[in-house]
């Protein structure tokens, strides 16, 4: 062996190393395999192999659960990898340290990182016990090891840091006396006391102390320290919620050597002994993620907003470990009293049996603040439980992406109406069926028609105003409406206000019945655009996640409230009024009117009653609820239906969905102050009408030329009409001349079939 280059020593300083290695924990663990690894290795290739080691250790933030809010502070769920809340050593009993340094390393204070003496006891105590009692690895080592756990990220990860073999021993050697001489003992205890593993699902002193005792860390007492103490050498099997039993005898185990090292009298220790290990009814249950939330469904809409928030991280995945490690606290929209007024609707209104769904959203105009969210099914994977979001668009896994939403939309057809100058009290002729086929209607890219359509009504017909065709849900005359308004105005406006397809993401579909319900939409997206309504025209994105703070609440970007004047006021203005009307005595909405707010609302039934909704809102709060089949196919609400455990007889807007609306608001509402919409201006109700040329006993091509001239557009009836006009000749015009129209409207030319009754 040569001498100059000091293998020799090396190798001296080797051996005391590795001797010293199996004394400090792998013969106390039965792992007789340092000295063995080494058989037949040279010096050199050993001293080597201790070059080759790593010296400093590079520890990362310990994993901290995350808190999701309501708006109010309590909390709504807990997200973690490991449950644990770190706290500083003067926030931890003195009795805490002082037990698990007498059962893990008594010599704590006295040695460095390693312990021969302290081991050398262990092995003769261990042997002679028949099992482990005592532990030989230094509380230094054991944070090392748990240290190299933690960082762990991949299975082969984990798999290296808990290896058998001297490599790993010998790591972890290196890093404890590295660790030593940056850190003081009290730091060490401190780190070491709030990553290790008590059991059933607790990491770390504190969040030991409130789920076994119900307690905090500073205030543990003697007995409840030992048995924490005894937990760390093997946390499942000495759980005390999985074995009572063997929890006392190893707790006892810790109170004895306590004894033993005179850190407590003999009385104490008598005390101690004879107390109950742990009150199973006072166990607090650890709930982690959505699922064991009080409200589920929110919590897991909530999560996948934050796995699109980048700073939480590049990708999904990293985002999703930084939610349950990085002790973030997530303020959230959801308002407790608001959310449980809806929940009371669902409970008094549907049954987890029925074979029909019902879902509520509840929305703050001008904030875009979702305040509720409910469903008649529960959370879960159990019969008549689900996993779907009923209230919320297709954007992640959980999101169900919404219903037809039948005449809701008719809303939106009145907004792009009076948008375009028409007054409240225009007037179409709306016979109980017409017929559309082969019309024309105008789209954003050029026109659509349908070869066969005959549309009808299901309300009242007849020579209606739009007040009195919306009190009504008048199918033909939103027809002729958004015929003569044209279909793109009515798109935009929808889409200004949130609407889209909630399945495909994409925007709803410029069909000839887009007025009476298109593509498929979400509680959420209705609530919150007739809450731009109620905000007098202001839109504001749905606002779920209000903040997020990390566990030095410091705050991270994410997303904040988006708001814009997507209507002019006046036209809201002027759709509130047209809407109040519903829920005025004789209107759809009439028997869901409470108390003296204003109100406003829209009922909608999708085609075969596949679907029925009730959409309204007060200044103050905005809410949507739907009841609908949602197994594929889906089918017709009225054969073999059931809500609240009955059958569904006659599936409405007003009768089947409206009392689930109107329980719910009516309970949110209580105690908001009392608002009023604003009164429409006269330009507004009058319109921005324009003189008609009287074309009467005119042919076709001159009244289409002079109306044309007047800036209008026209077409021809598909039927002629009795008067007394000859034959041929124009008999009158929809609008009617004395009415007048809004410029660009589509004016329909009637040809006489001469006399006869009108």
């Amino acid at each position: 062996m040569r001498t100059g280059d000091g293998a020799p020593n090396k190798a001296r300083a080797l051996i005391t190393f590795v001797g010293v290695s199996v004394l400090s924990g792998a013969l106390a663990a039965g792992l007789a395999i340092p000295l063995a690894g080494f058989a037949g290795a040279s010096s050199e290739q050993i001293v080597k192999t201790v070059q080759d080691l790593p010296r400093e250790l590079e520890v990362e933030p310990v994993a901290v659960r995350s808190r999701m809010l309501a708006a109010d502070g309590s909390v709504i769920a807990t997200l973690f990898e490991q449950n644990r809340v770190p706290v500083r050593l003067n926030q931890i009993a003195p009795i805490m340290k002082t037990a698990i340094i007498a059962i893990e390393d008594s010599r704590f204070y006295e040695h460095g990182a390693i312990d021969p003496k302290g081991t050398l006891r262990a092995v003769i105590r261990n042997h002679g016990s028949g099992e482990v009692q005592q532990g030989g690895s230094s509380i230094t080592q054991q944070y090392v090891k748990l240290s190299l756990i933690e960082k762990a990220r991949t299975q082969a990860e984990r798999a290296k840091a808990t290896e058998v073999s001297y490599e790993r021993k010998l790591t972890e050697l290196r890093y404890a006396i590295s660790l030593e001489s940056q850190l003081t003992k009290n730091e060490i205890l401190e780190r070491y006391l709030n990553l290790v593993n008590f059991g059933d699902g607790t990491y770390g002193v504190q969040v030991a102390a409130q789920h076994y005792f119900r307690t905090t860390a500073d205030k543990l007492t003697l007995p409840q320290a030992a048995l924490l103490a005894g937990l760390v050498k093997n946390p499942t099997g000495y759980d005390p919620t999985n074995n009572l039993k063997r929890a006392k005898n190893r707790r006892d185990v810790v109170i004895r050597r306590m004894l033993e090292l005179k850190v407590i009298s003999v009385h104490q220790a008598n005390l101690a002994l004879q107390t109950p290990v742990i009150d199973p009814a006072k166990v607090n249950p650890v709930a982690n993620g959505c699922a064991s939330s009080r409200y589920p469904f929110f919590c897991d809409y909530a999560v996948a907003q934050l796995l699109q928030n980048p700073s939480l991280g590049k990708n999904p995945k990293q985002r999703e470990h930084n939610l349950k490690t990085g002790g973030l606290t997530i303020r959230t929209s959801l308002d407790p009293r608001t959310q449980a007024a809806a929940q009371a609707s669902i409970s008094s209104h549907t049954k987890p049996t029925d074979t029909a769904v019902a879902a509520i959203t509840i929305v703050e105009p001008g904030t875009g603040l979702v305040k509720a969210m409910v469903q008649s099914k529960p959370y879960g994977n159990g019969r008549n439980h689900t996993n779907y979001n009923y209230n919320v668009e297709k954007s992640y896994d959980g999101g169900y992406g919404g219903f037809q939403n039948g005449s809701t939309m008719k809303a939106f057809t009145v907004a792009a109406a009076i948008q375009a100058g028409l007054p409240l009290d225009y007037r179409i002729n709306s016979p109980e069926q017409i017929d559309l086929s082969d019309k024309k209607f105008r789209t954003c890219s050029g026109v659509t028609r349908d070869p066969d359509y005959h549309p009808r009504n299901s309300t009242r017909s007849g020579n209606l105003t739009m007040v009195e065709a919306a009190r009504y849900s008048t199918n033909t005359y939103f027809l002729q409406l958004s015929q003569r308004v044209g279909l793109c105005p009515i798109a935009r406006v929808a889409s200004r206000l949130g609407m889209y397809n909630a399945q495909t993401l994409q925007p709803l579909d410029q069909v000839i019945s887009m007025t009476l319900g298109v593509g498929y939409v979400t509680p959420l997206q209705m609530a919150n655009a007739y809450a731009t309504f109620a905000a007098r025209g202001k839109y504001c994105r749905p606002l779920i996640v209000l903040s997020v703070r990390d566990k030095a609440n410091r705050p991270l970007r994410s997303p904040k409230a988006q708001c814009n004047q997507a209507l002019n006021a006046g036209v809201a203005d002027g759709v509130n009024k047209v809407l109040g009307a519903v829920m005025e005595p004789g209107g759809t909405g009439g028997k869901l009117k409470f108390g003296r707010w204003d109100l406003a609302g829209k009922t909608g039934t999708i085609q075969e009653n596949k679907a029925v909704w009730f959409a309204g809102y007060a200044p103050n709060l905005a809410a949507a609820a739907v009841v609908a089949d949602a197994n594929l196919p889906y089918t017709n609400l009225m054969y073999g239906h059931t809500l609240d455990g009955r059958d569904i007889r006659d599936p409405t807007g007003s009768g089947t969905a409206g009392p689930l609306w109107e329980t719910a608001m009516r309970g949110a509402m209580k105690g908001l102050p009392l608002r009023h919409f604003v009164e429409p201006s006269k330009k507004i109700i009058n319109g921005d009408r324009k003189e008609l040329p009287d074309v009467t006993g005119l042919d076709r091509a001159a009244a289409t030329k002079l109306l044309r001239e007047a800036g209008f557009d026209t077409t021809i009836a598909n039927k002629l009409v009795a008067s007394p006009v000859p034959t041929g000749k124009v008999a009158y015009t929809d609008p009617r001349t004395n009415s007048g129209a809004t410029k660009g409207s589509l004016i329909t030319i009637y040809l006489s079939k001469g006399p006869g009754q009108p």
